[in-house]
């Protein structure tokens, strides 16, 4: 569709990812006029969704933009614009948060933040999305994980036969390896055919779990709710006192243009939500918008990452889908440490040209070789909120990323107690590999939330502070990170932020 110059909404949310899709979806039907402005398009399905090559060597689907370091160096970020946003490419998992992870954990290189809101907030809600996403999982057998009101809606994704293996070695050394939540189509009358291309591939047959075939497209068939893709918002737009945001400005087809709204809600994602609101400085707000705090834009947090290739020599791991498998025994105290480590899981199977930019000058045949033998696994630990970990905006308006790295000592000492507990169970060779600055896939905390306004940019139903009308809704808004895969948090939140806001509809 396409939206006329200067025109006027009760709703304009932008982002389509897993924040703005969950808000759409609560207010489809309300009868309030939503426009979602997306700036991607929709993601082709097509035969290089699970190309390897098209995917991984060629980056087909990643944005080209250029960000910057710290340092000034600048790098290719791995961002990916299209209608469903990041969760085009993830790879389906669907945790919910432990309970201790919204009350404060003392890690080794501190404490995290408490949370302004508490699981049993958010448990009806996870509830629900893990219905809306179709989540397959197992409860009772993760000794960390939080009571639930209500059972998965699928049963879990049955182990191939190396990972089942796995499992069990993992139980006789007295752990408790559990099934993975994932959010894939595989059950009677699904359209999962487990391809195996779930984990940083887009699905061509519709089968994962995103925001675009789980919240857009079921919003977009009630008639008070457009989508219009292709338009990046450069500027929102306050009132003359700065109380209200009364437009946002953005690019659509070469031109500038303008929508008005009663109610903005910016689900962007936390680093380009962030950035927006540093770039719509104006007089009255000369630090951004919704910073009278001073927080947007600062406190940004990512996983401590690092994929490990587990390796068989003497078999050919010929599984197509693996991530059925995670372990959270490290993820508090420990035999191994009396300060928490993280979570364990599995990665998708990697292929040979996924393993060129990590080993390059390794030659093609030991690359395939490797990939041919391995089981790959996720070694995911909490990065803790620093002030001085920011989001900037340059003076040419390109994103500076300068992301202060924390509690890498855990980390470290959780892929060596990884790495031994995968030999320990019948793997003689790991490899290691961290991820890099360049992969912002968990990306989180920069518009932070909580109870005082001298200390957070939003409340605990995500409204601005500032701006009455604004709210900010994705992962911006975590006080921490915890150590498992945000995606079902954000969720949770935004249908709580949704049903807070179809009440209020009147008011905007």
């Amino acid at each position: 569709m396409s939206v006329a110059a200067n025109a006027s909404y009760d709703v304009v949310i932008i982002g389509s990812g897993v924040g703005g899709g969950a808000i759409a979806l609560t207010l489809a039907g309300s009868g309030a006029r939503i426009l979602i402005l997306e700036r991607g398009e929709r993601l082709p399905r097509e035969a290089e969704n699970w190309s390897p090559q098209a995917v991984f060597a060629e980056q087909r689907y990643r944005t080209r933009e250029t960000w910057y370091d710290g340092n000034g160096k600048p790098f290719r970020p791995g961002q990916f614009y299209f209608v469903g946003g990041h969760t085009k490419v993830y790879g389906t998992a669907m945790f919910r948060f432990r309970e201790r992870d919204f009350e404060g954990i003392e890690h080794a290189d501190g404490k995290t933040m408490p949370w302004p809101v508490r699981y049993t907030d958010l448990e009806p809600w996870y509830g629900e999305a893990e219905s809306l996403f179709g989540v397959h999982g197992k409860a009772g057998d993760d000794p960390t994980e939080p009571p639930r009101s209500t059972p998965y809606p699928y049963p879990p994704i049955p182990h191939a036969p190396i990972i089942g293996q796995a499992f069990e070695r993992l139980r006789a050394r007295g752990l408790h390896p559990f099934h993975m939540p994932s959010a894939v189509d595989l059950h009677p009358g699904g359209t999962c055919i487990r391809c195996g291309t779930c984990d940083a591939f887009p699905c061509k047959v519709g089968a994962k779990g995103d925001a675009e075939t789980r919240l857009i497209d079921p919003a977009l068939k009630h008639s008070n709710v457009a989508l219009q893709t292709g338009s990046e918002v450069t500027r929102l737009i306050s009132d003359e006192r700065s109380k209200r945001i009364v437009a946002a400005e953005y690019r659509h087809g070469g031109k500038v243009l303008t929508v008005r709204a009663g109610l903005f809600v910016l689900s962007a994602g936390a680093i380009n939500s962030a950035a927006l609101l540093l770039r719509s400085a104006d007089t009255r707000n000369p630090q951004g918008l919704a910073n009278s705090s001073g927080v947007v834009g600062r406190y940004y947090m990512n996983h401590n990452c690092t994929g490990l290739m587990a390796l068989t020599p003497w078999r050919v791991n010929s599984t197509r889908f693996p991530k059925t498998l995670s372990v959270n025994d490290f993820y508090f105290a420990s035999n191994e440490s009396e300060k928490p480590l993280g979570n364990l899981q599995l990665l998708g199977k990697i292929q040979e040209p996924m393993l060129r930019g990590a080993l390059p000058r390794t030659p093609k045949w030991l690359r395939t070789w490797l990939a041919r033998h391995s089981v790959d696994w996720y070694v995911m630990s909490e990065d803790l909120a620093q002030r001085d970990s920011e989001v900037r905006v340059r003076n040419d308006g390109a994103i500076e990323l300068r992301w202060k790295r924390s509690n890498l000592r855990a980390h470290r000492r959780f892929v060596e107690v990884a790495k031994k507990l995968l030999k320990d169970i019948g793997f003689p060779i790991v490899l290691s590999k961290p991820f890099g600055s360049d992969t912002p896939s968990h990306q989180c905390g920069t518009v932070r939330f909580g109870t005082d306004p001298a200390a957070s940019a939003l409340d605990p139903y995500c409204r601005s502070w500032d701006h009455d009308n604004l709210y900010v809704v994705d992962a911006s808004f975590f006080p921490s990170s915890a150590a498992l895969n945000p995606a079902l948090t954000i969720a949770a939140q935004a249908l709580r932020v949704g049903s807070h806001l179809k009440a209020r509809l009147p008011e905007f």
